[in-house]
């Protein structure tokens, strides 16, 4: 028979025990609101470990400030059609044509300028409303007549694609022509130095356009609709949004920014050429992703995908200066993407 005393510390134990578990599941509840709260808290924290891990591998050739400068240049392009498509995937959707979308901007600048002999500018400006009104099209086509958005933008990247060999001509504007006749095209990629580092206007354009965004989403009614409608469509519609008009201006802004990440990528490569970009629809969506912006909508920030984008430049530059294989660079992004994805479900699956 026990005794009282044993029975008491044994009472004791399991008293110990429970106020344990307790204590692990609030932990666990604390990282699981900190990482909803804060959905770029993840990316920053890779991007801060990916530096340190290279920086220390590396030393001084890493953190020399043109390979600090480079990685923004590789990214910048990317990250802005990035800035677009987290929008449209922050209203649970995915474009599939951003890349398409740019390239042909980019073509119709060019063309319009030598072929049609447009104003730089007003070249520029068609491209421009292009680019806006192809985002207009999968807008209404998604949100007017219900189809997902997923079948409308591979249909449009496909049209987009065809039209922009069939126009073009498979033709390339080459940088000489540009610089002596439209320098106005290779404008973002001038660059100016500060404290030794060199930076391009597409990279300042880029930072732009993430905190101006950034801005938007969480300050103004737009913002928060936009939001609203990627965690539930239907709850928003009821609580008086017009969903219908919010994915159309998401596609249409969306479209817009492709089309300017199109005049950047003139300047980033010095030519008008209807193939440059084409992989700029799988870059963005890692990026994305990556950045912790969930791909079931209604969660995630620009910063984020800032972050996502950045890591994948750290990861690309240190490698390569590594002197590794630039397989292990795709391997190790793919890796990251499925990370990515696991954390986002188990924090869905910690708030139910």
């Amino acid at each position: 028979m026990t005794n009282p005393t044993e029975a008491e510390a044994g009472l004791a134990r399991r008293n110990e025990s429970i106020a344990s578990f307790e204590q692990q599941i609030t932990l666990l509840s604390r990282l699981q609101h900190a990482l909803h709260s804060n959905p770029a808290l993840v990316p920053l924290i890779v991007l801060v470990l990916s530096i340190v891990v290279f920086g220390a591998l590396l030393g001084g050739k890493f953190f020399s400030s043109f390979a600090l400068t480079l990685i923004l240049q590789q990214v910048a392009i990317v990250g802005i059609v990035g800035a677009a498509q987290s929008l449209v995937i922050l209203t649970a959707g995915i474009d599939l044509s951003v890349g398409a979308i740019m390239v042909l901007s980019s073509v119709v600048m060019g063309q319009f300028t030598f072929r049609l002999g447009m104003p730089p500018a007003v070249a520029i400006a068609c491209g421009l409303v292009l680019g806006t009104f192809i985002g207009f099209v999968n807008g209404w086509l998604i949100a007017r007549v219900k189809l997902p958005p997923f079948i409308v933008t591979l249909g449009v990247w496909q049209i987009a694609l065809a039209s922009n060999f069939l126009y073009s001509g498979n033709e390339t504007i080459r940088a000489q022509e540009i610089e002596t006749q439209a320098p106005l095209l290779q404008f973002f990629g001038q660059s100016f130095s500060v404290a030794g580092a060199v930076f391009t206007y597409g990279v300042i354009a880029f930072i732009a356009i993430v905190l101006v965004l950034a801005y938007v989403l969480r300050h103004t009614a737009w913002g928060r609709h936009v939001y609203a409608v990627g965690d539930d469509a239907e709850a928003a519609k009821l609580a008086g949004v017009n969903t219908r008009a919010v994915l159309i201006s998401v596609y249409m802004l969306s479209g817009l920014i492709c089309a300017f990440a199109g005049w950047v990528l003139i300047g980033r490569i010095g030519s008008v050429s209807p193939t440059s970009g084409q992989t700029a629809n799988i870059e963005s969506i890692t990026a994305v992703v990556i950045g912790g912006i969930s791909l079931f909508g209604g969660r995630g920030s620009i910063m984020g995908m800032l972050f996502g984008a950045l890591i994948v430049g750290v990861f690309s530059l240190g490698l390569r200066l590594l002197g590794a294989d630039a397989q292990w660079t795709y391997l190790l992004i793919g890796v990251l993407i499925i990370a990515a994805v696991a954390v986002d479900q188990w924090i869905r699956k910690v708030s139910a």
